[in-house]
């Protein structure tokens, strides 16, 4: 997510918030899309799922990966990398405070919808 966040564990906890609401919405958006195509609760939870990862921890698991994978040899590069990055000192607490907020998201909107059919 590329907005503007708090720096520390006020940060990271924001990016969850976020995370468990954009999962919420993805589940329910293919919910709806799996009502209509008549898939099974599995395809729901899975393309949801997929999805609120997506979009909730995009940037900052790209920035995550990418300071792993590529070999940052000067100190200029180095510099210009972090400079990208919103808070690296966080930035996987972030990643993974994030997942399972979206994760956790999606699971709480399946047992919403499951409890309100079986309310019905």
């Amino acid at each position: 997510m590329n907005l503007a966040l708090h720096f520390g564990w006020l940060g990271v906890l924001e990016a969850a918030l976020i995370a468990l609401v954009v999962g919420a919405v993805c589940y329910l958006v293919f919910h709806w899309l799996g009502a209509r195509s008549r898939w099974t609760h599995g395809h729901a939870i899975g393309w949801g799922s997929l999805v609120a990862l997506a979009i909730a921890t995009g940037i900052d698991a790209w920035h995550l990966f990418y300071m792993g994978v590529v070999r940052l040899e000067s100190p200029v590069y180095a510099r210009i990398a972090l400079q990208k990055i919103h808070d690296p000192n966080f930035l996987a607490a972030r990643v993974f405070m994030s997942s399972a907020g979206a994760l956790t998201g999606v699971a709480l909107a399946w047992m919403a919808m499951h409890m309100r059919k079986r309310v019905d």
